[in-house]
């Protein structure tokens, strides 16, 4: 067996899609990951022969991978691959010394790439042998479309109980209703003309699993390699408690059950406080003790008032959620007071001693809710009474959002951003106001909660981008030199074709698409980033820029920073207003921003308010903001009369 034919294990922080592409039209069956977490588990139930990291722009990290991965390459015969960028390469000792065996600078060629891993193919067939892994037969199929056949390796047919070949629709009940969306998905990037992608499900006797596919294209044949994340955790994080279920798919589908079945479940929504400064000031070793702990405390506080009825998970990033059957409200109000309580103890990080904190929401299901419905009503009673929606009734808003569309009742103002070396206006972001006939003006957080509620987040969006390109078309001489930023949202992210969609809008505008910049609210849970990292692409690649918004507040910052091409960060405000705070404050806003540079994005900071803080920013190497000390969000007029007089 040559090094070729078995499959190749691919570690890439910032561009694992682009580097599996180039691999399979190699002929190499890949199995890639963007996280470091497991990855010597992973490796192993690949079965490669070869193992990638890939640690440009991620060094610390690459090192840290590439250590994990050693002992289990070495063991069994396999070669490591390491990339690193050119100005890395003062670095390669320390690859040397952490156990790689092969070395590529980039910039590189896909030749030299393909090349780089035919050597290492080499180099572990000779030192590996014939040496097995201890994976057992592989898990997967073969698909041909011409003769609409499908194969099943011995070792999946067994499992599954079928034969060799069975029907497509046979196979197709082995794949949960829930994650059909997502294998539909990847086969549409497959017909699209991508060559290897991926996606997760549920699969019976193996548990989560990822296959890994990829699109033979003088045959059209679609190849796929199962790999198994049940001896994996795959999250790093999170701990099995109470009745196993972990992650946020795994929540819905039990709330669906319940739901359909009009048993009575209430949650209590947690979220966890200051967390993303943890992971800044501590790492990421830091900010994982902390959920590890987390959990433990949640579980056990859960089960001293619910007993085994409740379940556990986490939802995403710093957000846990627990449900429970037949909870009603005075039990779930007992369950958060013993959460919080539990939350409230500082947690030990090495010689440090973090507090953290909690907010926690409470709701019980109504007659026809479903899973959507439960968690949507738990996570608006999280936002708090501080949250402008309090103040007016969401429904009401929602019933007479559409029509507010329709007659023009909702505008843009424009926040300028500036230079901080120059004071220079550079751009704008633009933002939506409801001018509402009742409640006067009506703000964009509350605007945009009006419309998820009456689900028309996709349209209020496509609404307000539309807007935006149209009016800045318009721009008169003395604006014409500013950048447009617009918002787009994780709803928009998900829409299919949304990319093309939008370059339309651009292009139908007017508005050169060199001037624009898309910015991703970072709070905005996105469920595919492989998904979204490939949009953001098309979109830079198409000319536009590519921020993410608010960093520092949301699910999870330093995921979106690997899988997502960027081009700016926007601290967010809080973060902003914490750098005349105590020194720690300033070492975290210090260290996102060193982060961000680091990584080659320029940094945008939001909420400034005060001289003192813009001094402070600007000696931490910030290079624009946005806020008050400037101006407030602007009509038309007034930003044009704002330029004239600077």
């Amino acid at each position: 067996m040559t090094g070729r034919d078995r499959p190749l294990f691919l570690l890439s922080f910032r561009q694992r899609d682009e580097l599996a592409a180039q691999a399979a039209r190699a002929g190499w069956r890949v199995v890639a990951a963007r996280r470091g977490e497991g990855a010597d588990h992973r490796f192993l139930a690949s079965g490669a022969a070869v193992a990638v990291v890939d640690a440009r722009g991620s060094v610390a990290e690459g090192l840290a991978a590439t250590r994990a991965l050693a002992p289990v390459t070495s063991a069994h015969g396999a070669a490591l691959l390491a990339l690193v960028s050119r100005d890395d390469t003062g670095r390669l000792g320390e690859f040397y010394d952490a156990g790689a065996t092969h070395f590529l600078a980039s910039p590189m060629r896909e030749v030299e790439f393909v090349q780089a891993l035919r050597f290492a193919a080499r180099h572990a067939q000779r030192i590996g042998s014939d040496a097995h892994r201890a994976t057992g037969e592989p898990l997967g199929w073969r698909y041909d479309p011409a003769l609409r056949s499908l194969q099943l390796t011995p070792a999946l047919a067994a499992m599954l109980g079928l034969s060799a070949a069975p029907s497509l629709r046979t196979m197709l009940r082995h794949v949960e209703a829930a994650d059909r969306g997502a294998m539909r998905g990847a086969l549409a990037r497959l017909r699209d003309g991508i060559q290897a992608t991926a996606f997760a499900h549920d699969l019976p006797g193996a548990g989560r699993v990822v296959e890994h596919l990829q699109r033979d294209a003088r045959t059209g044949r679609i190849h796929a390699l199962i790999e198994r994340l049940g001896e994996v955790d795959a999250s790093a994080v999170v701990r099995d408690v109470l009745t196993g279920v972990r992650d946020d798919a795994g929540m819905r589908r039990w709330l669906t059950r319940r739901l359909e079945d009009a048993q009575p479940v209430g949650v209590a929504l947690i979220a966890l406080g200051r967390f993303d400064m943890v992971n800044t000031a501590y790492g990421r070793d830091a900010g994982d003790s902390v959920l590890r702990a987390a959990s433990t405390r949640i579980a056990d506080a859960v089960r001293a008032v619910l007993g085994r009825r409740a379940t556990l998970a986490r939802m995403g990033g710093a957000e846990f959620l627990v449900a429970a059957e037949g909870a009603d409200v005075e039990a779930l109000t007992a369950a958060a007071k013993a959460i919080e309580e539990a939350l409230t103890r500082p947690f030990v990080i090495g010689d440090v001693i973090a507090p953290v904190g909690a907010r926690i929401a409470t709701a019980t299901a109504r007659p026809g809710d479903d899973a959507a419905a439960l968690l949507r009503r738990a996570s608006e009673a999280l936002a708090g009474e501080d949250d402008d929606s309090r103040a007016i009734p969401l429904d009401a808003l929602a019933v007479d959002l559409r029509r507010a569309m329709e007659a023009g009742e909702i505008e843009l103002r424009m926040q300028p951003q500036v230079a901080v070396a120059t004071g220079a206006i550079v751009g704008v972001e633009a933002l939506a106001r409801w001018r509402h006939p009742q409640h006067g003006e009506v703000g964009a957080e509350t605007l945009f909660a009006a419309a998820t509620r009456a689900e028309l987040e996709v349209a209020l969006s496509e609404h307000v981008q539309r807007l935006a390109l149209a009016q800045a078309a318009r721009w008169p001489a003395s604006l014409r030199q500013l950048r447009l930023s617009v918002n787009v949202t994780a709803a928009d992210v998900a829409r299919s074709g949304f990319a093309d969609l939008f370059l339309d809008w651009v292009d139908s505008s007017g508005f050169p698409r060199s001037r624009l910049t898309v910015e991703i609210t970072e709070g905005g849970l996105i469920d595919d980033l492989g998904e979204a990292s490939r949009l953001l692409s098309e979109l830079r690649a198409a000319g536009c820029r590519v921020a993410i918004d608010d960093f520092g507040t949301g699910y999870s910052s330093l995921a979106y920073l690997k899988a997502l091409p960027l081009d700016y960060l926007k601290v967010d405000r809080r973060l902003t207003q914490d750098i005349t705070g105590s020194a720690r404050d300033r070492i975290v806003v210090r260290g996102v921003i060193d982060m961000a540079r680091s990584l080659g994005l320029t940094v945008i900071a939001e909420g400034v308010e005060t001289p003192e803080q813009l001094d402070l920013l600007a000696k931490e190497g910030c290079q624009y903001y946005q806020g008050y000390l400037c101006a407030e969000p602007l009509t038309l007029p007034e930003l044009l009369a704002l330029v004239d007089s600077v």
